[in-house]
């Protein structure tokens, strides 16, 4: 497919002020970032927010004010929230943001499919977890955004689908380079690739040093690419110049455009995801 999805991650958990000055922290900080990359050609973006002493938060709130601020300017942009458990751990917690409604309501929310190491802390997603939140979603109308780390995590959203709980098309976030899941090598991205359900999107993200490798490969041979500084902060492997969401996105532009690929438009992609129009709502399509 010619055309390919770009997932814009801004912000994430992890990035702090002190370690780059571009990380966009607060709700205006987001959607300016936002909009900006917007212009050059964005399909999703994956949405964390922060307190303001610069920590993540749950609170529904904080998603509400960047949700509808950047819907006012992109109303037609897919908007994925995040359902993380990395720094709090309560259902209540990380289903509270799939309560929106209205101009708020995300189109998809985040479900990571294993528990994980990083470097220095994990992010806990027992089975009950898992099920409970993609439980939550498919009531309230969401997509899952699946986030795959390990080849295993495949499997379990190949469980959730013979259980039901997530409908086709499926849309996989796969992420290389986690010092302790997949590594970014060709083996490893074959294995992944290959071992996906039929009628399935994926975008791929690298982590840290490995975006910019992982990137490339997504563009020749994947549905999208998956860039921003929740995966990393610096321009280059020698890590001399820090770079801003534009930096990284105008990178793959530039790669997508040397092999004669283009940005999917938001709305191409919300009839492929089977995702409303905006004009009749966000979410998932009402099935008639």
């Amino acid at each position: 497919m010619k055309e390919m999805i770009i997932t814009l991650t801004p912000t994430g958990m992890i990035p702090t002020k002190e370690d780059t000055p571009h990380i966009p922290i607060s709700p205006n900080e987001i959607i300016d970032d936002v909009l900006r990359c917007c212009e050059r050609g964005v399909t999703v973006v994956h949405l964390h927010a922060r307190e303001v002493d610069g920590s993540p938060t749950w609170r529904p709130e904080e998603f509400e004010t960047i949700i509808t601020g950047i819907r006012k300017q992109q109303p037609d942009l897919i908007i994925c929230a995040t359902c993380s458990g990395r720094t709090y751990n309560q259902f209540e917690k990380r289903s509270a943001v799939l309560d929106l409604e209205g101009l708020a309501k995300p189109d998809m929310g985040s479900l990571t499919l294993s528990s994980i190491n990083f470097n220095k802390q994990a992010s806990v997603n027992e089975p009950k977890m898992i099920i409970a939140l993609a439980e939550k979603m498919k009531e309230k109308g969401i997509k899952p955004e699946l986030e795959v780390f390990d080849l295993g995590m495949i499997n379990y959203a190949k469980y959730l689908i013979k259980k039901g709980l997530i409908q086709p098309p499926y849309c996989f976030s796969l992420i290389f380079g986690n010092i302790a899941c997949a590594q970014a090598n060709l083996l490893s991205v074959g294995l992944m690739i290959n071992e996906l359900p039929e009628h399935s999107y994926f975008c791929m993200g690298g982590v840290g040093d490995y975006q910019h490798k992982i990137n490339a490969l997504s563009v020749v041979n994947g549905s999208g690419v998956r860039v921003g500084l929740e995966d990393n902060v610096w321009f280059d492997s020698r890590r001399t110049r820090l770079a801003k969401n534009e930096d990284l996105l105008k990178r793959v532009l530039d790669i997508a455009e040397a092999m004669e690929r283009t940005v999917m438009s938001p709305r191409k992609a919300r009839d492929l995801f089977r995702l409303s129009m905006p004009e009749q709502g966000y979410g998932l399509m009402k099935q008639s």
